[in-house]
């Protein structure tokens, strides 16, 4: 049950971050470097699911992968720089070795920091660019649902790599949800007077 809805969630947190994207043209308070990272992170985790049979993470973070490959050419086009991505090429080397010298139970272990590193860089955009317009409070609210369902799931099935992986997926989607609110809230008391 627990991996369905995590499923569920998992195939639709990033698509409205990219439709917003494709609607208003707009990549303010965007980091390329976390949608990059997130395409990477995401593909890593299939292949982990692919090695430990789990299907059900394997539907998810696949369909994942995806989207935030395309959120990354969007936000790109639509003016962010490419030397804003830091994390992404390291993070790739680390999981293509990491899985080669390790096999699953290393990329696993490398996998539980992964959302961390992932989202760190949104987070740091989230409290540093005064402009967030474009950034998308409810793929952020997802991402934490996402991560506490999938935090239910790494409990109960015993995967601490999941575990921890999504107790971080939680902490930081929840950091982006509040700093957007706080920010649209400003915004909308500026605009008021």
């Amino acid at each position: 049950m627990l991996g369905t809805v995590g499923t569920l969630i998992g195939l639709v947190r990033a698509l409205p971050q990219f439709i917003r994207l494709i609607r208003a043209k707009d990549a303010h308070g965007v980091s390329l470097d976390t949608a990059a990272t997130s395409c990477v992170v995401s593909f890593a985790w299939t292949t982990y699911a692919v090695l430990t049979d789990q299907f059900a993470v394997v539907l998810a973070t696949g369909l994942s992968g995806a989207v935030f490959a395309l959120i990354t050419l969007l936000a790109m086009k639509l003016g962010r720089q490419v030397t804003e991505v830091r994390a992404a090429p390291i993070w790739l080397v680390v999981v293509i070795a990491i899985t080669l010298i390790a096999g699953s139970g290393g990329l696993g272990a490398i996998l539980s920091v992964s959302a961390l590193a992932a989202n760190t860089p949104q987070v740091i955009v989230a409290y540093r660019e005064r402009d967030l317009s474009g950034l998308s409070p409810t793929t952020w609210a997802l991402t934490a649902s996402d991560g506490a369902v999938w935090t239910l799931y790494g409990i109960v099935t015993g995967d601490v790599p999941i575990l921890m992986n999504n107790l971080f997926q939680f902490s930081t989607g929840a950091a982006i949800v509040i700093r957007r609110l706080l920010w649209h809230r400003t915004r909308a008391r500026f605009s008021e007077t």
